[in-house]
């Protein structure tokens, strides 16, 4: 066995140096090699030879001769297979396995069977390390775009412009709780017997109004161009985890017991992953809309919005969905804004245009801007609609890819409410209701009646 003294320092002081060149100090290799590996867009990173080089080696004292004859397997795969396959090409699912096979090929061929158990160790050892780089990564978040405002949270949000004009009242306004009970719209104690809190029955007009909500949104929407797709509500793990509600925040969602199954959140759950693990043809953006009911369990929302129903464990809500290539994707992303605001500007519903701050971006967005509705017994606006670009961050976890010449390369998804039905319904009952507590219907609305 060749002595690796000679190179085994000057290796370790390379990888660190790098390393270190990019991060601060941090305790955990594991943690620097995966942050080291987000600021290169995951290209031509050797997780395998990184992660066990600096693991063995850090136990020199204890074994020498073990780790001597690790590190040196370690090196000949280098030699062999200096370029591993990149995250871009889906190295941790498809290509270590071949480069593993490799490994144990070129083993046998320059180290003879003395080190064959130590390989198979190693292999063993890789596949531990892989699902620490996997669980590591999938809960690192979305960048911000360069144009997010910088803050912490709801509060340091921009208002980009106010559209409509805010309703001028000359009686006492009541909020949609009491004017559901009063008319017998909202069931929110059956609601409760049937299921739980946060559960309310929509009853006669309100219901009525509720399915001219989804038709006229889902026509509205094609108008704009996109074409109407109907999908399942319940999905598996896979398909949460393309889009990032899963792994890190799995509390938030409802799981089928006994089942790879989870009720869907959003339609843009499903909506993307209709392209996971696909190469497909974007000569021109492909844009869909859908109507699903959504279901979240609201983990930390205790004491919000407790009365009404703009805050619900099931809601109904009509999503846009888009997949475009990078450079198309911004212009995509105002069509969608166009699209959600035109819906309210046809209910003649007042509402104002809000960048998301830094600390307020979701988890997959790279950028957002809401829609809020305004709503007259909170004397406030209230969040409507949500459109954001995630860039590619979704489409690596799904591995939705274009081809770019003879370049494959990720695409670009986004997504956005066209918008949140029960909170349209909250807001028709309060900025159409009448002196006498009935609720006028807007317009646009009369023929879905």
């Amino acid at each position: 066995m060749t002595n690796s003294g000679s190179w085994i320092v000057p290796y370790k002081e390379r990888i660190n140096s790098a390393l270190e060149s990019l991060l601060p100090d941090d305790d955990s290799i594991l943690t620097k090699a995966i942050r080291y590996s987000v600021l290169n867009g995951g290209k031509r990173l050797r997780p395998l030879l990184v992660y066990l080089s600096c693991e063995l080696g850090s136990s020199a004292s204890e074994d020498q001769d073990l780790v001597s004859s690790a590190v040196e397997l370690i090196h000949c795969y280098s030699l062999i297979h200096d370029d591993l396959p990149s995250m871009d090409d889906d190295s941790l699912r498809r290509g270590l396995p071949t480069c593993h096979k490799k490994f144990g090929e070129a083993i046998a061929i320059l180290a003879g069977d003395a080190l064959q158990p130590m390989a198979y160790s190693l292999l063993t050892h890789s596949t531990e390390i892989e699902d620490k780089l996997n669980k590591k990564a999938l809960i690192i978040p979305n960048l911000p775009d360069e144009d997010v405002p910088i803050g912490e949270d709801e509060n340091d949000n921009v208002e980009i412009k106010r559209v409509g004009e805010i309703p001028k009242f000359d009686f006492e306004v009541k909020p949609h709780d009491e004017l559901g009970e009063k008319l017998d719209w909202l069931d929110f104690v059956r609601g409760v017997k049937l299921a739980k809190s946060r559960f309310t029955v929509l009853k006669y007009e309100a219901a009525r109004i509720e399915r001219a909500l989804i038709n006229f949104f889902l026509d509205h929407n094609r108008e704009y161009g996109f074409k109407e797709v109907y999908v399942p509500f319940l999905v598996n793990k896979e398909t949460m985890t393309g889009t990032g509600q899963l792994p890190k925040f799995e509390e938030d969602l409802f799981k089928v017991e006994g089942e790879d199954l989870y009720l869907i959140p959003t339609a843009e759950v499903p909506l993307t992953n209709l392209f996971r693990d696909e190469i497909i043809n974007l000569d021109k953006p492909i844009k869909l809309t859908a109507y699903t009911p959504c279901f979240r369990k609201e983990a930390g929302s205790y004491g919000k919005d407790t009365k009404g129903i703009i805050r619900q464990h099931q809601f109904d809500k009509v999503e846009l969905v888009a997949i475009t290539k990078p450079k198309e994707s911004d212009k995509v992303f105002e069509e969608m804004l166009e699209c959600a605001s035109g819906a309210l500007e046809k209910l003649n519903l007042p509402y104002r245009q809000v960048m998301l701050c830094s600390g307020d971006l979701g988890f997959s967005a790279a950028k957002t801007i809401d829609l809020e509705v305004w709503i007259p017994s909170q004397n406030r606006y209230r969040e409507i609609s949500s459109i954001s670009n995630t860039r590619d961050f979704q489409a690596r976890r799904a591995k939705i890819r274009f081809k770019n010449g003879k370049k494959t390369q990720f695409a670009h998804t986004l997504n956005g409410s066209s918008l949140a039905v029960g909170r349209t319904l909250v807001a028709i009952m309060e900025n159409y209701q009448t002196k006498d507590g009935t609720i006028q219907i807007p317009e646009v609305l009369r023929k879905y009646m």
